[in-house]
């Protein structure tokens, strides 16, 4: 189904993906926590590089006549998993900003407060 020396560049991306990310991971560039699914992705293209049947059983099960057509929504949904990952995250952190900002508010007024002796 695919030649074997696309398949054989193919594995070689993936082993280099495989490194950048654990690349990243040992230099802390990225938390574990949100490698995870990058990782995942990188399982799964590989297995869809060295078992390409998978795919063609994953677009008899979808019901999608073309074997691109079936890649292009495994991508898409990937696509969309990581976006929502990284929504999740955003909303998290600008949460713990927001709540970090109203506590250095809070302490700075009352250190204001004891330096002038006021209470307000």
């Amino acid at each position: 189904m695919i030649p074997h020396n696309l398949q054989r560049v193919l594995v070689i991306a993936v082993i280099i993906y495989f490194v950048i990310i654990l690349y990243y991971l040992k230099k802390r560039m990225l938390e574990l926590k949100y490698t995870l699914i990058w990782l995942v992705m990188g399982g799964v293209m590989g297995v869809m590089v060295l078992f390409p049947e998978v795919l063609v059983w994953i677009r008899d099960i979808l019901g999608i006549e073309s074997n691109m057509n079936a890649l292009y929504v495994l991508c898409f949904g990937f696509v969309i998993m990581i976006l929502m990952t990284l929504t999740a995250i955003v909303s998290r952190m600008a949460f713990k900003i927001r709540t970090l900002v109203q506590e250095n508010s809070m302490l700075e007024k009352r250190v204001y407060e004891l330096e002038t002796g006021e209470n307000r």
